[in-house]
């Protein structure tokens, strides 16, 4: 398994965002029971709307696939992202 780093990027649809947010986050905590999400969490209010998610997978591509399953992705919310694996060197997150 290798770890990704996936940078989420939302719309300023706060409205959409807001509705569909219980769905997102349902979606992602399935996630991490299957063991595939490690981590996730919004940034700040110091830039651009968006977040960061930590998923372990075997690949790139299969990343983009689950981000498809993503009810802020399908609807539109997430207006740009992008996926880098990350070599975690220490902490509490598996390598």
């Amino acid at each position: 398994m290798t770890n990704y780093m996936v940078e989420y990027t939302y719309t300023d649809d706060v409205e959409q965002r807001d509705a569909h947010r219980p769905a997102h986050r349902a979606y992602l905590e399935s996630l991490v029971t299957t063991e595939q999400m490690l981590a996730y969490g919004r940034f700040g209010e110091d830039g651009p709307a968006g977040a960061l998610l930590l998923i372990a997978a075997e690949s790139a591509s299969e990343v983009e696939a689950l981000l498809t399953g993503d009810p802020f992705v399908k609807n539109g919310i997430v207006g740009a992202h992008r996926v880098r694996e990350w070599i975690g060197t220490w902490g509490a997150v598996p390598r």
